[in-house]
């Protein structure tokens, strides 16, 4: 039973892990080392998420047979404790998730380990190798290693400040276990600076949200404001995408056939979309171009990848916002529907199963009226749980008495042996940890650069970003939670059986400044940023600064919603008027096939009259008949971006997907050349 609950926790987080990777990650178009990097890390971090309650009961059992047997030596006065069992009155009932004393320790070791070197070592090196503007590996190798200076400076510097603080502390010398420690504690105290900071604002935000998010007219003029941005986001990076396109347009000006630099720039243009080549050879060349000099083109291949990453995020933010939008629109007008079943604007094509499970009559009463209840109850579920992290992040100093909730309730389960009590509460509590601490994550749009979609449309450079952040929380987030439930010696001052993953953590008595200092008292901070969250101090000062913020009636935000919900109008007649076009299109080819149809059985009759075979007659495709006898004006009509066959995943993969390089074109490439596509591109592809 315990090894079944145990391999079961960790199929467990090996399927959690997969699902997001598969949902935010394209696995076919991004290089297999950034995927099984990712992977990796997103598993083992969700490993400690699962089984570190494991960890935790197991521990208060040994700490009870360890008790037990303590207790019989002072009865008995019997020296050898271990060939002594304990006395009736203190027998420990073992949980039923323990397992051998040998495979925590190794599984913990792996784990912590490998996640240090991916967050340190490899995926810095291959998230700032992927963007790299340089042609070939040992260029790429010395752009990444210049990139991450920052990351490596930053680690290199806390470690070094810790070795000061031990040279000059008399009488402790440095072996390896405190080299180990001084590493783990660096990575520790960057963790943890950052994890208060994450905690701070999502401890108010995750309840807040779900809280508006149940108030239809609040989250519809939200999305008004955010279109507004993220409009004005797409423009800026579409005039950017224009400056590359005249500066590599000048450079295949100057660099002809047979120029040592002439592969390098076909290199560059293989990275952009066909629409964007299109553009490129329709531009004018300048009269005179001066050739490039290496270091030059460098500089515009790097560029180059970094206005497409921005105009793709754009471009996915804005879909994405659109379809949401005319989501809320659709509940508001369903709202008043007398017939109480949901209609959409937009048809889209469901599964079968969907349509079976989820009719209309069950999505309008969910939408229209349970759902917001439901986001209500969670509201203030997780409102009350954000006060209780709160709280027990600013007593869990105090052993007498205990001030924090999590240590008082892992203390009674512990009394009356319910293993299952403690596992079931530390799962929740860190699980509601990691997910505030990486919802945040996952939103971050640290200087435009990164950002996780859905629908598979993540980069790779975010997807490394967000693998890197996750393992360097997860240690801290876990050592935080061990010290909230009073399971952390050097929090409680008291001498107690660690767990095994704080075992090979490795204790911090070697650095007090930390142990003593950093980690008890910085988690009090916690409460200020919370209190400024709620007061939306940070938005407000932002706002003061000339950055555009939601807050409240201010007149800024009401003209961004005024022009947002004129945006929205626009595109909503845009893709009516493509509907409408469709819809013409379909009926005059169903009117042209059954005539197409009628004229063939006329012909086969007349050839078998003059002993013709009919065999050799060939009925034309739909679609060939379509632009061979359409009228003029139809035979170069655009599709429509929102299709009624397509789901939501199917037109964002026809703007974002694979693009098609250079080949023989063939009709359903001719009609694809409006649609702005990314070539697949991994990390080796230009070596």
């Amino acid at each position: 039973m315990a090894y079944t609950l145990f391999v079961i926790e960790l199929i467990s987080a090996f399927i959690l892990a997969a699902t997001l990777l598969y949902r935010y990650g394209d696995c076919y178009r991004n290089h297999i080392l950034v995927t099984v990097s990712v992977l990796t890390a997103w598993y083992f971090s969700f490993v400690i998420m699962f089984l570190l309650p494991l960890d935790i009961s197991s521990t208060v059992y040994r700490q009870c047979l360890e008790n037990a047997a303590k207790a019989a030596t002072t009865t008995q006065g019997v020296q050898n404790i271990s060939t002594l069992a304990p006395s009736p009155g203190t027998e420990c009932q073992k949980p039923s998730s323990f397992v051998s004393s040998d495979i925590f320790p190794n599984l913990w070791r792996v784990v912590y380990w490998t996640s240090q070197c991916l967050t340190w070592l490899i995926m810095p090196m291959m998230q700032s190798y992927s963007k790299a503007g340089d042609f070939t590996v040992k260029g790429k190798l010395k752009s990444a290693l210049v990139d991450n200076a920052i990351y490596y400076g930053s680690y290199l510097l806390i470690c070094g400040i810790l070795l000061i603080y031990i040279a000059l502390k008399p009488g402790v010398y440095l072996d390896p276990p405190k080299i180990k420690a001084i590493a783990s504690s660096a990575s520790n105290t960057w963790g943890l600076f950052l994890l208060i900071l994450l905690l701070g604002y999502a401890l108010v935000e995750v309840p807040r949200n779900l809280w508006n998010n149940s108030k239809k007219n609040y989250t519809l003029t939200y999305c008004y404001f955010k279109i507004a941005k993220i409009s004005t986001d797409k423009c800026e990076a579409e005039e950017t995408v224009d400056d590359i396109l005249d500066s590599l347009k000048a450079v295949i000006a100057a660099v002809g056939p047979g120029h040592p630099l002439q592969r390098h720039v076909e290199i560059i243009v293989q990275k952009l979309p066909i629409e964007l080549r299109d553009r490129l050879n329709g531009r004018t060349a300048p009269e005179r171009a001066t050739p490039p000099s290496p270091k030059s083109l460098v500089n515009l291949h790097k560029k180059t990848i970094k206005a497409l990453h921005g105009l793709q995020r754009t471009e996915t933010q804005w879909g994405l916002m659109l379809e949401r939008i005319f989501h809320l629109e659709d509940v508001a007008a369903n709202q008043r529907s007398p017939d109480r079943r949901f209609q959409h604007t937009f048809q889209t094509a469901r599964p079968r199963l969907t349509r079976i499970l989820y009719p209309p009559i069950f999505e309008w009463y969910w939408e229209c009226f349970l759902k917001q209840y439901f986001l209500k109850t969670m509201a203030l579920i997780t409102g009350v749980m954000s006060i209780a992290v709160v709280w027990s992040e600013m007593t869990f100093f105090s052993k007498k008495p205990v001030l924090s909730i999590f240590a008082q309730i892992v203390i009674a389960a512990t009394g009356n042996y319910n293993y299952l009590a403690i596992e079931a509460i530390s799962t929740i509590v860190i699980a509601y940890m990691f997910y505030c601490a990486y919802s945040t994550v996952l939103k971050i749009r640290l200087l435009n650069l990164y950002y996780l979609a859905p629908h598979h449309l993540t980069n790779e450079y975010s997807l490394i970003f967000s693998g890197m952040m996750v393992c360097r929380l997860t240690p801290a987030m876990c050592l935080n939670f061990l010290s909230i439930i009073h399971m952390d010696s050097n929090v409680i001052k008291e001498r107690i059986m660690e767990t095994y993953y704080t075992q090979i953590m490795g204790h911090m008595e070697v650095l007090g400044i930390i142990a003593e200092g950093f980690n008890i008292y910085f988690p009090m901070l916690v409460v200020l940023l919370c209190v400024a969250t709620y007061l939306s101090l940070g938005s407000r000062l932002l706002s003061l600064c000339g950055f555009q913020q939601f807050i409240g009636d201010d007149e800024l935000t009401t003209d961004l919603v005024d022009e947002g919900r004129e945006i929205v109008k626009r595109e909503k007649r845009k893709r009516q008027r493509a509907e409408e076009s469709q819809s013409r299109r379909r009926d005059y080819s169903e009117r042209f096939a059954a005539y197409r149809e009628r004229d063939a059985q006329d012909g086969a009759r007349t050839g078998l009259l003059n002993d013709v075979d009919s065999d050799y007659y060939v009925q034309p495709s739909p679609e060939r008949t379509q632009r061979a006898h359409a009228p003029r004006g139809y035979e170069r009509a655009e599709l429509p971006y929102n299709r009624a066959h397509l789901t939501l995943e199917d037109e964002l993969d026809d703007r974002f997907g694979e693009s098609t390089l250079p080949s023989v074109r063939t009709d359903f490439d001719d009609r694809r050349r409006d649609k702005m596509t990314l070539p697949p591109r991994g990390l080796f592809d230009d070596v």
